[in-house]
C-alpha cells in the first residue's frame, strides 16, 4: 500500500503538464529571475550601453544624410550604413542592454512583457540624449547644414504620406525585432542580420518618401540641434503607432510575451553564467530537448 502513492507521484511527474512545467522551470533558471533584470546596480551599465549604441546609430544615420546633401555619397550608401551599424551594435552590446536604440522598441518590449516598465523612461531619456550628442558632434564637424541629416518628407510628399510610410515601416521593423527575440525563433546572434537587413532594405526603397526614420530618437537629434522641428510629429506618431501594431501582430502570431528568452533579448543578460546558460539552452531547443515557452501550450501532445 505504501508503494501506491509513489507510483501515482511518478505518473504525475511524467504527465505532459508536469513535463511542460519542468521545461518552464529550467528556462527560468537558465536566464535568471525578473529581479536580476531589475537590479538597480546594473542599470548604469545598461544605460551607458544604450547611450553609446544610439550615439553611433544617429551619427551614421544623420551623418549620411549630411553627406548625401553635399553630394559626397549616394543615397543608397546613406540608407544601408545605419543597417550595418545596427547589426554591429546588436552583436557587440545586445547582451548588455538589449540594444533597443529606439524609444518605439523600448515601448514595444515593455508592452510585450519582455522589459520592465520602470526602466522605460530611463532608456528613452538616454536615447534622446545620445541622439542630441551625436548631432552636436556633426554640427561641430560640418556646421548646421542640410538640417543636420534630419528626416523630412521627400519632395512632392505631404506629412500624411510620410506618416503612413513611417507607420508601416516601423510595423515591419518592430515585428522583426520582436520575432527574432522570441523563444519560438531562437535565432540568437543571427537576429542582428535580420534587423540590420530590414533597416537597409526599407531605406533602399522608401527613403525618398519619408527618410525612413522608424525611430523618434534618430529624428529628435537633428531637429533639436538644427532648431528645425518641421514635421517632427510625423517621426514620433508614426513609429509609435507602428510599434503598437507590431505588438498586436506579435500577440496574434505567438501569444503573450514575457517568456525568459524574450526577456533576456529585451533586457540584456549581464552575468557570465547567464550568457553561458543562454547558449546551452539555445542548443537544447535546436536539438528538440527543450520546448520554447508559449509553444508547448499551443501544440497538442503527439500520440
Amino acid at each position: 500500500m505504501a508503494e501506491e502513492p509513489r507510483a501515482d507521484a511518478t505518473k504525475a511527474a511524467d504527465s505532459p503538464a508536469m513535463a511542460e512545467e519542468r521545461v518552464r522551470h529550467r528556462v527560468a533558471l537558465e536566464f535568471g529571475s525578473r529581479e536580476e533584470w531589475d537590479d538597480p546596480r546594473l542599470e548604469g551599465r545598461r544605460l551607458f550601453s544604450e547611450l553609446l549604441g544610439t550615439f553611433f546609430l544617429v551619427l551614421v544615420a544623420a551623418g549620411g544624410g549630411i553627406l548625401v546633401g553635399k553630394g559626397q555619397i549616394s543615397l543608397a550608401a546613406a540608407v544601408v550604413a545605419p543597417g550595418l551599424m545596427v547589426m554591429a551594435i546588436i552583436l557587440f552590446m545586445g547582451a548588455v542592454s538589449g540594444a533597443h536604440l529606439n524609444p518605439a522598441v523600448s515601448l514595444a518590449f515593455a508592452l510585450r512583457g519582455d522589459f520592465p516598465w520602470l526602466r522605460v523612461p530611463g532608456y528613452i531619456v538616454v536615447q534622446l540624449v545620445a541622439a542630441a550628442l551625436a548631432c552636436l558632434f556633426l554640427d561641430a564637424v560640418f556646421g548646421n547644414i542640410h538640417h543636420l541629416g534630419a528626416t523630412l518628407p521627400g519632395a512632392g510628399y505631404e506629412n500624411w504620406q510620410a506618416f503612413l510610410m513611417e507607420v508601416v515601416l516601423t510595423l515591419g521593423l518592430v515585428s522583426v525585432i520582436l520575432g527574432t527575440a522570441s523563444a519560438a525563433q531562437n535565432v540568437g546572434a543571427i537576429a542582428a542580420l535580420g534587423v540590420g537587413g530590414y533597416i537597409a532594405l526599407a531605406g533602399l526603397w522608401a527613403a525618398p518618401v519619408s527618410g525612413v526614420s522608424m525611430n523618434p530618437a534618430r529624428s529628435f537629434g537633428p531637429a533639436l540641434v538644427s532648431g528645425d522641428f518641421t514635421s517632427y510629429w510625423v517621426y514620433v506618431a508614426g513609429p509609435i503607432a507602428g510599434a503598437l501594431l507590431a505588438v498586436g501582430c506579435a500577440y496574434v502570431l505567438r501569444g503573450r510575451g514575457g517568456d525568459a528568452i524574450s526577456r533576456a533579448a529585451g533586457s540584456g543578460v549581464l552575468s557570465p553564467r547567464g550568457l553561458l546558460e543562454k547558449q546551452r539552452l539555445s542548443r537544447e531547443i535546436e536539438r528538440g530537448e527543450a520546448v520554447p515557452p508559449g509553444i508547448a501550450e499551443r501544440e497538442p501532445p503527439k500520440e
